[in-house]
């Protein structure tokens, strides 16, 4: 595969992470409040970006983009990233089993819609898309899943389980994203055509999902100060932005994948930890300056690593 020029990296990745700078400087220097970032962030989690997994999901080809070897090899690196965070954190950090959790959580979850979808689609185009939707598809519920189970039989060593299943579930169902995504499954497994009135409406939702989301996802980055535990950050930065992408590049080999979905999988593996880690560890009240530090250094580093792993994917 014929790699891509600097230049040409540059102008691939540097765009999102501009925006994702505006997003922070407008907060840091106070022309955009921390009551603004909350507001626009709700709209996109909450409605635009559902709206897009929505279309998204609708009309995909679900035979051809929901295959097992592209799902087996981003969900086995991103659940071996999970471990390996887990028993680091515990045995080479010291770390109380909860706040081992929720740093596995942190190796766990990358970023596949806010920083996955645009540089794939500024990569190779949106017609590249279809696998990133597919990963996306299973990616809060099979994560929050693992999380919350995790989590639950650290704190309760495995009992009660019917409140844990409950807690899961309850979690899923509540989730914008997973509405978005179940809705979408519905009408295209349905064949029901919608309105062009409506699917209009919904592109026009569409449309502002991620630059609004990146935005937003600058501010709220100010919100997390760099500060101690940086041992255990570098090492939540190598499992995210390095062990996983080389597990599920090496699953993806094996398994034959084709170019595109090889391409999407190893790229979406290769992002930062997104903004659910750090809201995964401030719901348990656990490993929460790492989990801020860790999102805000990642991000940060991504920058490189994505600009890397795009030049050997070619």
């Amino acid at each position: 595969m014929p790699a891509f020029p600097i230049q040409t990296l540059l102008e691939v990745t540097l765009p999102v992470f501009l925006v994702i700078g505006f997003g922070y400087a407008a907060v840091r220097f106070r022309t955009f409040s921390d009551a603004g970032v909350d507001g626009l962030m709700k709209f996109t989690q909450n409605f635009a970006i559902p709206c897009l997994l929505f279309r998204a999901i609708s009309t995909l080809d679900l035979e051809q983009t929901f295959q097992w070897p592209l799902l087996l090899s981003f969900y086995i690196g991103a659940t071996s990233g999970f471990f390996l965070g887990l028993f680091g954190a515990r045995f080479l950090f010291g770390r109380p089993w909860t706040d081992a959790v929720a740093i596995g959580f942190c190796c766990l979850f990358s970023n596949s819609l806010l920083l996955g979808l645009p540089i794939t689609e500024r990569a190779y185009g949106s017609g590249a898309l279809a696998a990133n939707y597919a990963i996306i598809a299973v990616h809060s519920p099979f994560c929050y899943a693992l999380g919350i189970t995790a989590m639950e039989i650290a704190r309760h060593g495995g009992k009660g389980v019917f409140l844990t299943v409950r807690s899961v579930v309850t979690a899923m169902v509540k989730n914008a994203l997973v509405i978005g995504i179940a809705l979408g499954f519905a009408v295209n497994l349905s064949g029901v055509a919608l309105p062009g009135v409506l699917t209009e409406a919904v592109d026009l939702m569409t449309r502002a999902a991620l630059p609004a989301a990146l935005f937003g996802l600058g501010g709220v980055l100010v919100r997390y100060r760099p500060e101690g535990d940086l041992v255990t950050v570098l090492f939540v930065c190598v499992v995210a932005l390095a062990v996983h992408p080389t597990i599920t590049w090496a699953l993806g080999q094996s398994f034959g994948l084709a170019q595109a979905p090889f391409r999407s999988a190893v790229l979406t593996a290769a992002m930062a930890p997104g903004v659910n880690a750090y809201v995964f560890a401030n719901m348990y009240g656990v490993a929460k300056r790492v989990a801020a530090t860790s999102v805000l250094f990642a991000t940060v580093l991504s920058l490189v690593t994505a600009s890397i792993w795009l030049s050997l994917l070619g």
